[in-house]
């Protein structure tokens, strides 16, 4: 191998999902380590969540409550 052949890198170059900077190899998704712990408090405190409606209920044997068809 020669120093002119072209190494392809491991992870592809993206921006920080936080500041929109680009990544470091260190705290890769993020530009920094300051990034990173932002993301991780969001994740902490209950920011990122996956939205429900208050209509559903969890119905334990897999069917529809009472007077509603699926």
């Amino acid at each position: 191998m020669t120093g002119n052949d072209k190494v392809t890198p491991l992870r592809a170059k993206i921006s920080c999902p936080e500041c929109g900077k680009p990544s470091a190899r260190e705290s890769y998704p993020f530009c920094s380590p300051r990034c990173k712990a932002i993301d991780l408090n969001r994740w902490l405190s209950g920011s990122y969540a996956i939205p429900v409606r208050d209509d559903e209920e969890d119905d334990s044997d897999g069917r529809p409550p009472a007077g509603e068809e699926r």
